[in-house]
């Protein structure tokens, strides 16, 4: 289960009213979304890979278990999977949001969705984290190795941003993100790291943080040039790692006189897939 794109330009209008909650986005919005999906191509790989992402889960499960994808804000959606495999004659569901940390905004919201249009006798076994699953680790670390920091480079852990009243509520997905950023550190043998929040939304309210681009501000007045940028609160690439990260934080870093460059993401990495087989056939 995933978070969902629109597949054209066209369906920007209706995606971010399903993405606000049936709330129309202003013409403004509308049109700095399209500039970000421009920028990096006209559309986002996002199902695309989960796609991809699933059919590596299929060839490792075999044909005895078959798996369906689910999005909460666009087709696919998360209730056509289910109904794919009641089709098939599931009665048994292990739910796997694609997000490492749980959170109520966003994980809490897959398992809801899926509960809403379960099909009658089929029971949804849900997936909440895997944060610090050690082939998760393994994972993210092999990027880090793949990207040979530089000994003047900053590593910078990042994942989305949460509003902080969320956090404040008891919401543990700061403290999941904390752990993540930790251990991947550790096991790629990383002895100096920061930790950023990216992609907050557009309200008035604070967000967590510190954000990518205020970090790179202060850290460059530290003297630090170089950062590496790893994206773990992401399994794939989409508009969060190649418009955000990319795009825009690459652009505060020149404006620093400072360069950026980030891990490979997950995508359909060996070790991300084998995560996953671990985490359905646990629950087998």
């Amino acid at each position: 289960m995933a978070h969902g794109t629109p597949s054209s330009m066209d369906e920007m209008p209706e995606y971010l009213r399903l993405v606000r909650g049936g709330r129309p986005a202003s013409e403004a919005l509308i049109a700095e979304m399209r500039h970000n999906y421009e920028a990096i191509g006209g559309r986002s790989p996002l199902t695309d890979l989960t796609q991809a992402q699933a059919a590596a889960l299929r060839a490792r499960l075999g044909t005895a278990i078959p798996v369906a994808v689910g999005m909460r804000n666009w087709t696919p959606f998360i209730k056509d999977g289910l109904a794919e495999l009641a089709a098939a004659g599931v009665t048994r569901v292990v739910g796997i949001p694609m997000a490492p940390q749980f959170s109520t905004l966003s994980v809490q919201k897959y398992t809801d969705a899926a509960t809403a249009a379960l099909p009658s006798g089929m029971r949804f076994d849900a997936v909440p984290s895997f944060h610090a699953h050690p082939r998760l680790i393994e994972a993210f670390a092999e990027r880090v190795r793949a990207a040979q920091p530089k000994p003047d480079e900053l590593v910078v852990f990042t994942a989305h941003a949460l509003p902080q009243r969320v956090i404040d509520a008891g919401d543990r997905y700061a403290d999941e993100v904390a752990e993540t950023a930790a251990v991947v550190a550790a096991r790629a043998g990383v002895t100096r790291y920061a930790q950023a929040y990216q992609s907050a939304g557009r309200t008035p309210e604070p967000w967590i943080g510190p954000d990518l681009g205020r970090l790179i501000d202060a850290r460059s007045g530290e003297g630090f040039r170089k950062f590496l940028v790893v994206p773990i609160g992401f399994v794939c690439d989409h508009t969060e790692i190649l418009f955000d990260i990319d795009v825009q934080a690459a652009q505060v870093a020149r404006e620093f006189a400072t360069t950026l460059r980030r891990t490979e993401s997950l995508n359909t990495s060996p070790t991300f897939i084998a995560l996953l087989e671990d985490l359905v056939r646990s629950r087998l």
